[in-house]
C-alpha cells in the first residue's frame, strides 16, 4: 500500500474512530483537532515491536487499528503474555507521565496501526491548553484504574498516582512549584516558536543565602520548611503567566514571559525583599519540639532573551553566572547579566 493511500486511509480513520476512543472521548471536537494534528501514525507489521520491557521512553501510544500483545519477562526468563490491546486503547503512559521505564513488551499480533503521541507535543498542550492537558490525564487515571484487574503486576502502582498526575507530570513535589523539566521545555518552546522570536523574556535564577547552615544548625527539616516558606513566598510575588520552578534543593528559577530587565529586576527585588523580612517558625534544634523563628535570604541573578542568549542554554548559564555575581558581591543582592 502506498504511503498516499495509507495517508488518506488514517486521516478517513482517525476522524471517524479515534475521538470515540477512552482517551479523546472527553474532547470537543476543537480540542481533539488541537490534539490530533501533532499524532504521528506508525504502521506496524505483524511481529513488530512498538515497545521492549525495561527501555526508556517519552512517548505513549494509541492503536488506531490491528490487535497488538502485551508481554512481560518472565524470573526463568520466558516471556508470558499479559492481555491483548485493542483499537482505542493507549499505552506507554507511565513512561511519558512519570518517566517510568516500559513495563512490558508491545507487540503486533496481527498488521496495525498506531499513532504515536509525543512527549515533547505532550507537554506543549499541558503548557498551552492546559484544559486539554487536565482532561487528558483524567481519562488516563481513569481507564488505568480500570486495568488494574487485568495485570496486577504491569500496573500495581497506578493507584498512587492516578489522582495526581497532571501534578506529578510537572510540578516538584515538595514545594508545588513548577519542575525543572517543565520550565526547560517552556523556554524551549519560546525559542522554537517563529511567532515569539521578537518577544522578550527574563529567566531568574536564585538560591538561598547559606541554608547548608540551617541545616546544620536546626537540622534538615527545618531546611525542608524554609525552602517550602521560599517557594510559596516567590510564587506570590508573581503574575498568573510566569513560571516558578525549583530545580533541586534550594535552588530556584522563574521564567517571565514578556519581561524586559527594568521590570524583572522590579519582580527580582520584590522577591529578594520578601524572602529577607520573613520570619520562618523552625524546630530550635533537630530533636527539640520547641520552635524558634529565623530568617534567611536570597541571592538573585538575571538574564535576558534575546538581549543575552538565544537558546535555552545559553540563557540559563548567562542567568546562573550573573547569580555567581550576585553571590561573589556579598550574598541578598539581584544582578544582571553583562557580555
Amino acid at each position: 500500500m502506498s504511503d498516499k493511500k495509507l495517508s488518506e486511509i488514517l486521516t478517513m480513520e482517525m476522524a471517524l474512530s479515534l475521538k470515540e476512543t477512552p482517551l479523546f472521548c472527553g474532547l470537543s471536537d476543537k480540542e481533539y483537532k488541537t490534539v490530533a494534528q501533532v499524532l504521528k501514525p506508525i504502521h506496524a507489521k505483524k511481529g513488530d515491536a512498538i515497545i521492549n520491557e525495561g527501555d526508556t521512553g517519552e512517548d505513549m501510544y494509541i492503536l488506531l487499528s490491528g490487535i497488538l500483545s502485551a508481554s512481560g519477562l518472565q524470573s526463568d526468563g520466558t516471556q508470558r503474555w499479559l492481555f491483548n490491546i485493542s483499537p482505542g486503547d493507549f499505552f506507554g503512559e507511565m513512561s511519558i507521565i512519570a518517566h517510568e521505564p516500559r513495563s512490558a513488551t508491545i507487540a503486533a499480533s496481527e498488521d496495525s496501526v498506531v499513532m504515536e503521541l509525543r512527549s515533547l507535543d505532550f507537554f506543549k498542550i499541558i503548557t498551552y491548553n492546559p484544559g486539554i492537558g487536565f482532561k487528558l490525564l483524567r481519562s488516563i487515571s481513569i481507564v488505568q484504574n480500570q486495568w488494574l484487574d487485568q495485570s496486577s503486576k504491569s500496573y500495581s502502582d497506578l493507584t498512587r498516582w492516578g489522582e495526581t498526575a497532571r501534578r506529578r507530570a510537572i510540578t516538584d513535589e515538595m514545594t508545588g512549584l513548577y519542575n525543572r523539566r517543565f520550565l526547560e521545555e517552556s523556554i524551549k518552546e519560546r525559542f522554537n516558536n517563529q511567532s515569539m522570536n521578537f518577544r522578550t523574556m527574563s529567566l531568574l535564577m536564585m538560591d538561598l543565602d547559606k541554608i547548608h547552615g540551617i541545616n546544620d544548625r536546626y537540622g534538615t527539616k527545618a531546611g525542608d520548611i524554609v525552602i517550602t516558606e521560599a517557594s510559596n513566598i516567590i510564587r506570590s510575588c508573581l503574575r498568573p503567566g510566569d513560571i516558578p520552578s525549583r530545580l533541586s534543593g534550594d535552588e530556584f528559577a522563574v521564567l517571565l514571559p514578556d519581561t524586559d530587565i527594568k521590570d524583572a529586576c522590579v519582580v527580582a527585588e520584590r522577591i529578594r525583599e520578601n524572602i529577607e523580612k520573613k520570619q520562618i517558625e523552625v524546630p530550635e534544634s533537630p530533636s527539640s519540639d520547641e520552635t524558634t523563628n529565623i530568617g534567611t535570604r536570597t541571592s538573585i541573578g538575571i538574564a535576558i532573551a534575546p538581549v543575552h542568549a538565544n537558546t535555552t542554554e545559553d540563557l540559563e548559564e548567562a542567568a546562573d553566572l550573573a547569580l555567581r555575581k550576585a553571590k561573589e558581591l556579598g550574598r541578598n543582592r539581584v544582578e544582571v547579566f553583562q557580555k
